[in-house]
């Protein structure tokens, strides 16, 4: 029974493990590569608008339309 260790969400860069929140509100660092993205309320694939929750812990950074991701590089 192998179990595999959640480490956080996937950079959209690398697609590595290691994307952690800045100090910024939305804000979110790759620790891996160095690249930093912003959470969006328009997807940047099917330009569907969303309502995000910044702050909370149960985020959600795809979207609901088409399921692509909401993070966009600054």
């Amino acid at each position: 029974m192998t179990a595999e260790a959640n480490l956080g969400p996937v950079c959209p860069s690398c697609n590595e493990p290691w994307l952690r929140p800045s100090t910024l509100p939305g804000r979110y660092r790759c620790v891996f590569c160095l690249h930093r993205f912003e959470l969006r309320s328009v997807c940047p694939d099917c330009g569907e608008h969303g309502t995000i929750v910044r702050m909370s812990e149960s985020k959600v950074m795809t979207c609901n339309h088409c399921g692509g991701s909401l993070l966009a590089e600054c």
